[in-house]
């Protein structure tokens, strides 16, 4: 820890519709540290593309103190995404970004801004992280970028965090980067956050936790259908996976789940799609593909049952930012 060192400069760069939890979960540590040590070790701003005032996705409105031609030379630049970051194509800010990642800038992501980053060029050859609902269409749309579920990555001159309190997280590792594992700590206590979470924790909770079922062979049965939503596992496949005969895998997910398997594996392969349908460009057959449907108008007939519109009618809506994230509907 060099005490003799400036303040690092945080600027935030605020998409509309941003991640307000994000974002304050990334300012809060800098703050808190700044103030235990008490010295300046920190300073931040928020950036838009013309300083202007953006609203972040629950409404309320942060003024922003600078714009990508006035935020001068950073130490450090976030991209704070929220809703719809992946239709974000600026080319003023992706050659603000690279031009500040070339001086030597930290460049980083919170919450789906690493669609940003990447249509900027700046995750080639680098390893992030986005949240959990955003992943499976950043991976369809960039094949050559690795992209996983952790809470956050730091890899060399990037960093990206999944979103919500995974943002403190990372902001506590890098506190403890620049200034050590003791004031890392005192700013988690000072946050009332219990413990550092590392950054190779998942972002989502266990199944038993998320589904409020703990029958293990129900559960090894559902973690089978969501590693294999592109190319399905027949019900003999699933059943023998699980360790269990194919009609005692049908009692028990109508006992526990009110649905037979296929009927619950099919709506976990249509989430998978909604999501693609909201978080990527892929044409709607690519999408059909990706999770398992052979056939176009067997896709859209499923959707349409499951979702009451057409898959192109949620592609224009945005709907699924209002959807329920589980299975419901019963047989």
């Amino acid at each position: 820890m060099n005490r003799a060192a400036p303040p690092r400069s945080f600027g935030f760069f605020l998409v509309p519709k941003f991640a307000m939890l994000a974002f304050t979960s990334a300012v809060e540590p800098l703050r808190a540290a700044n103030l235990l040590s008490g010295r300046e070790l920190y300073r931040w701003r928020a950036v838009s593309r013309d300083g202007r005032p953006v609203a972040a996705s629950n409404g309320l409105e942060i003024v922003a103190e600078a714009s990508t031609e006035t935020a001068g030379r950073l130490d450090d630049i976030a991209v704070c995404g929220g809703l719809d970051a992946h239709l974000f194509k600026d080319k003023q800010v992706f050659a603000w970004l690279r031009r500040a990642a070339r001086e030597g800038a930290r460049i980083g992501a919170l919450s789906d801004g690493a669609f940003i980053l990447a249509r900027a060029g700046l995750l080639t050859g680098y390893r992030c992280t986005i949240h959990w609902q955003c992943l499976p269409g950043f991976a369809e749309t960039f094949p050559d970028i690795e992209v996983g579920a952790e809470l956050f990555r730091v890899d060399r001159g990037r960093f990206t965090a999944s979103g919500g309190t995974a943002t403190l997280d990372l902001m506590l590792h890098v506190i403890e980067i620049d200034h050590g594992r003791e004031l890392a700590v005192a700013v988690a206590e000072q946050l009332l956050h219990e413990r550092i979470r590392e950054d190779g924790h998942s972002q989502r909770m266990p199944l038993r936790v998320r589904l409020g079922l703990g029958h293990p062979k129900v559960l090894e049965v559902i973690a089978l259908m969501e590693e294999n939503l592109e190319e399905p596992l027949s019900c003999l496949e699933l059943a023998r996976g699980g360790g269990i005969s194919s009609r005692q895998m049908e009692r028990l997910f109508r006992k526990y789940l009110a649905c037979t398997p296929r009927r619950y594996y099919l709506q976990l392969r249509l989430q998978q799609a909604r999501r693609l349908l909201n978080e990527s460009s892929l044409p709607v057959m690519e999408v059909a593909l990706a999770c398992g449907f052979v056939s176009p108008s067997h896709f859209a007939k499923c959707y349409r049952e499951q979702y009451k519109q057409v898959p192109k009618s949620t592609r224009q809506t945005g709907a699924m930012h209002t959807a329920p994230s589980g299975p419901l509907a019963a047989e």
